[in-house]
């Protein structure tokens, strides 16, 4: 049962966002409006989920009262056949309302960065990490949300052995970061002529952008180098020193952009991966459940790990952490994930609804 008592602090929290929103000076904020506007939005919904669940349990203890005390036989029959109906509807508002009221990630509201690197299998491993990345093409294009290619390694065949993007929109991390891990492809590579089904696998990072304020740069701890950028097999593809190569000497990471003409947008793109890496590696080393999550996240690029198989001559395709089967692998790879993703984020409200019932 839930505690009643939590409705009007999150009525004056409610009401207190609504004076904010007036304020002149939040109304010239776009960024601090959008903000207390979505914190609005979401205690407006919280407030009628749990308005709904004490009508509901009002409702319920009435009748029970009733059923256990009344000498009317009418009046228990009624009370009783209103009750099979109350239960499940209670059972389920009081669900919706748990979850709603579980601490979610901070950051599943951010736009995020995603990394697609082909592992194990070569020039195949490299067509199958161009194919993920037009399945998330096309996924984010259904969304309606904004894909920006930050930097890519290209081959000849027309894979990829790396390709590094940002997508923005609404939820965005938290929609994506399900797909963080290694994924196993099972096929036939054109480039086989006995036709014999290979198996190959990339690996998929997902990272929540970081802000400014997320994370602190010094900039006399950056090492910028610029170049000219190459196209497969090293030709060059640009008569000017636009990309950028930067260096984060305390960490060592390294972040290359040259998809742009512009050096400047080059290292722009660069220092918006770098932020999302270094907050990744921060709340990683402040939380141990972070840091595992990281590290599954991608592994070694072995076919032996993997969180999902597309399997080709089956047509299907399997998340192995929650043991879903699909044989809509086209349907899939042209983009339709929502049935995957939205299997994968309910796995995760039932986990975190069990643990709320443990704790």
């Amino acid at each position: 049962m839930i505690d009643l008592s939590i409705l009007d602090r999150i009525k004056a929290r409610y009401e207190k966002l609504a004076q904010q929103l007036s304020d002149p000076e939040v109304l010239s904020n776009h960024k601090k409006y959008s903000e207390l506007a979505r914190e609005h939005s979401e205690h407006e919904e919280l407030l009628k989920v749990l308005e709904r669940y004490r009508d509901l349990l009002g409702r319920v203890n009435e009748d029970k009262k009733v059923r256990d005390s009344s000498d009317d036989e009418e009046l228990v029959e009624l009370a009783e056949a209103e009750l099979e109906e109350l239960i499940p509807e209670l059972e389920q508002a009081e669900e919706e309302a748990r979850l709603m009221l579980t601490p979610k990630d901070p950051n599943d509201k951010k736009n995020a960065i995603m990394e697609i690197r082909a592992g194990t299998g070569g020039d195949e491993a490299a067509l199958f990490a161009a194919d993920l990345y037009r399945m998330y093409s096309k996924f984010i294009e259904q969304k309606g949300w904004k894909l920006d290619v930050m930097n890519s390694n290209p081959t000849g065949v027309g894979g990829f052995k790396e390709i590094i993007f940002s997508v923005e929109g609404k939820d965005v991390y938290g929609t994506l970061k399900f797909e963080s891990g290694v994924h196993r492809v099972q096929r036939v590579p054109v480039t086989e002529s006995s036709g014999r089904i290979h198996t190959s696998a990339a690996s998929v990072a997902v990272l929540p952008e970081a802000e400014e304020v997320d994370i602190s740069i010094n900039p006399n701890e950056l090492k910028v180098d610029v170049f000219r950028s190459s196209g497969p097999g090293g030709q060059s593809v640009n008569t000017t020193d636009s990309a950028v190569r930067i260096t984060h000497i305390p960490t060592g990471m390294v972040v290359t952009c040259q998809d742009e003409k512009s050096q400047l947008k080059n290292k722009n793109k660069a220092m918006k991966v770098l932020r999302a890496r270094l907050l990744d590696k921060v709340e990683g080393e402040h939380q141990s459940k972070m840091a595992s999550e990281r590290k599954a996240m991608v592994g070694t690029g072995d076919r032996s790990e993997k969180i999902r198989t597309y399997n080709f001559p089956q047509s299907r395709i399997t998340d192995h952490r929650i043991g879903l089967t699909l044989h809509s692998l086209e349907s899939i790879l042209d983009g339709d994930l929502s049935e995957v993703v939205d299997a994968l984020q309910q796995h995760q409200k039932e986990k975190l609804l069990e643990a709320e019932t443990v704790g």
